[in-house]
């Protein structure tokens, strides 16, 4: 999910991408590699249909896309708004992607410019961390975005604390949340890089 180069060099830096305090989602599927192996041509279906939902979710989300961040099939959403991170990150996990099912993580900090079109530094590192501890069809928000969230959430939808967590290459760790929805699997296996919250 990327934007066109074209669109890139008709846009101003300061509109191409929000700066400040943003909320990042970091997105990647679940057992790609497997899915590609084992069922090409559905997951080529599935991918097409994929980009489509992500792009009709992240603008009517106020979302934008970096220009090329994100490895294999992954993909970066930057947000102005934590509650427009949620919104987009639960429209995606109830749309019927299957056999793709993302992991999704969400984090809120002060971001860095690569460049005119791409993040670097500690907040969209965290965010990446963060995507790693879910499983397939589970959102995960940091402390920082479930504060700010947490009483403007989508309708039906709320959080389920999950303790506080490591992350890999990252001093300190993270409390974590889960977006629940009654549309979502709500119940999935402990998180995939820490099994016991750190006291």
């Amino acid at each position: 999910m990327t934007i066109t180069m074209s669109a890139l060099s008709a846009m101003d830096a300061d509109e191409l991408l929000p700066t400040g305090t943003v909320t990042l989602l970091l997105a990647d599927i679940e057992g790609s590699t497997r899915l590609w192996e084992s069922q090409p041509e559905r997951m080529a279906t599935a991918l097409a249909t994929m980009d489509q939902v992500v792009a009709d979710v992240v603008d009517a989300t106020n979302g934008v896309c970096p220009v090329a961040q994100g490895e294999g099939d992954s993909f970066v959403v930057a947000f102005t708004r934590a509650a427009d991170g949620v919104a987009c990150a639960l429209a995606l996990q109830r749309a019927a992607l299957s056999p793709i099912r993302l992991r999704i993580g969400l984090h809120t900090g002060e971001v860095m410019l690569r460049d005119r079109g791409n993040y670097m530094g500690p907040t969209i590192n965290r965010a990446a961390r963060l995507r790693e501890l879910a499983h397939g069809g589970q959102t995960l928000l940091s402390g920082a975005t479930s504060d700010l969230v947490h009483a403007a959430l989508p309708d039906q939808a709320w959080l389920t604390p999950l303790g506080c967590h490591p992350l890999r290459d990252l001093t300190r760790p993270e409390r974590v949340a889960q977006l629940c929805h009654p549309d979502l699997v709500n119940d999935f296996p402990p998180l995939r890089r820490s099994t016991m919250p750190v006291t």
